[in-house]
This record gives structure tokens, sequence and C-alpha cells, in this order.
């Protein structure tokens, strides 16, 4: 518990889901914490809902389209805190639609906010993290960001290319005693599938058959902590859908065969 006494952390995608839920599990273990979403009234809910320790949570509302003033924002809370400890990106979008009827602009849409809004925070922190010669900086993938998945494409897409980026991050970074580890949730119970963009760039408005069956976000968060806690590079969150990272590995064919057969994850 006393891991995280008086250290600050940064959580993006702190508005529902895995994102609140680490909220309220870092406050209960005596953080401070950042808390960043494009919804500021939702931020404010969750700050609200951590009762007498509210004080120790700010929202930094900001939205990962737009990161073009993120330096400025990190200034900011750099100023505010001190220092930052941990920096948690949670927050992103999926999708639900094939290659074919998926127009480039929303391909570059979802790689905007998935990836370039991910590092954008995370090139803006890193100085800070290099200076104070610590900090832990966590991205979330997803086991389609490992392979392909059927209407995934830009999802999946940006999701493998945050895998290159924080391998290197953290080969680069170690001199400086700086972290780095990548979340790989698999089917866990969150809005994420309502908000997955279809073809036309609106709301899929569903919750899949998979999401319904996952791992409550509750449990995720605590995996992650506990992950964390570990050091671990990867960062695995689910359930008996995370074997096929072991069957694509070991034995693609008969992945490709699961993976045809799979309505959603």
């Amino acid at each position: 518990m006393k891991f995280f006494e008086d250290k600050i952390v940064w959580v993006t995608g702190a508005s529902s889901g895995i994102g609140e839920c680490l909220v309220y599990a870092f406050i209960k273990r005596g953080a401070s914490v950042i808390a960043s979403s494009n919804e500021p009234a939702e931020l404010e809910r969750v700050r609200n809902s951590c009762g007498g320790f509210s004080e120790r949570v700010i929202c930094v509302p900001f939205d990962l389209s737009d990161t073009s003033g993120i330096e400025k924002t990190v200034k900011e809370v750099i100023d505010q805190k001190g220092r930052i400890d941990f920096l948690v990106n949670i927050g992103g979008i999926s999708q639900r639609a094939t290659i074919v009827d998926t127009p480039l602009w929303l391909d570059r849409k979802i790689m905007e906010i998935n990836y370039f809004g991910t590092i954008a925070l995370t090139k803006a922190v890193l100085p800070y993290l290099i200076k104070q010669k610590s900090g832990h900086v966590l991205a979330t993938s997803s086991i389609s960001g490992r392979f392909g998945f059927p209407l995934r494409s830009a999802y999946s897409a940006s999701k493998q290319a945050l895998h290159g980026f924080f391998e290197t991050l953290y080969l680069e970074n170690k001199k400086f005693n700086i972290k780095a580890s990548v979340i790989i949730p698999g089917r866990v119970r969150t809005a994420i599938s309502f908000h997955a963009l279809d073809s036309e760039g609106k709301e899929h408005g569903k919750l899949d058959d998979g999401q319904a069956k996952g791992v409550l976000p509750q449990r995720a968060a605590e995996i992650i902590i506990r992950g964390m806690l570990k050091n671990k590079r990867e960062i695995l969150v689910g359930k008996n859908e995370l074997m096929l990272l072991n069957i694509r590995r070991y034995c693609p064919w008969l992945f490709f065969r699961i993976a045809d057969k799979i309505k959603s994850m």
C-alpha cells in the first residue's frame, strides 16, 4: 500500500472505465492523481466520488486528438505538483469497420488519438522525468495490438505502434531510472465498444458480446497496479482470450482459424 503513498500519478481516460477505477485505486493507496480526459463534467464526477480524498485529485481536461498545447499543460501541472512519478496513458478509442469501408481520414483520426495523442503527452512529460531521474510511464495497447483483428485495422495499427515507441523509450531512458510498461487488455467490461467509431466516424453504440463477458474495470485496475509493483514490461489484463497471444506466436495457422470465427473482442 505504501508504494504509491505521496506519489503523483497522471491518468488519462480517467472519466470512465479502467481509467476511472485507477483513479480510485491510486487514491486508496495514498497517491495524488491528475485526472485527464476530454469530458470535464465526468472528471469532476470522478473527483467528487473520491469523497474526503477529493482534494488529492486535480482535473486536467484535454483532448487526445488535439495536443497542440500539451507542453503548456504539462508545465502547469509540474508547477503545481512539483513532479510526476507515474504517467498512465489509458485514454483512446476503438473501431468497428472493415478496411474497405474505412476512409483515410478516419484512419488518421484513430491514429491521432491512440498513438500521437499518447506519445505527445509522454514526450512532454519525459524531460521532467529525466531531470528528476525517476518515473514510470505506461501506455495502453490491446491484445489486438499484437495481431490483426477484423473490424479493427486502424485501432490495431495504432496500438501496435505504441509497442515500438514504448520499448524504445525504456531502452533509451533506463539509465535515468525511468521505467516503461505496456498494458495489454483483452476483454474488459467498459464502454469502449459503445464509443468505437464505425465507417462514418459515428459511435458504434453497442456493448459487444465479448466485452460484456470481460473482467470488470475494477479488477483490471488492480491487475495493472500489481504489474506496476512488479515492474512488468507488459501487463496482461483479461481472461482466456489472452491465450490468443501465445497461439499467434507459436501456432499462427491456428490463430487465424480462431480469429476468423470470433465475432468480437
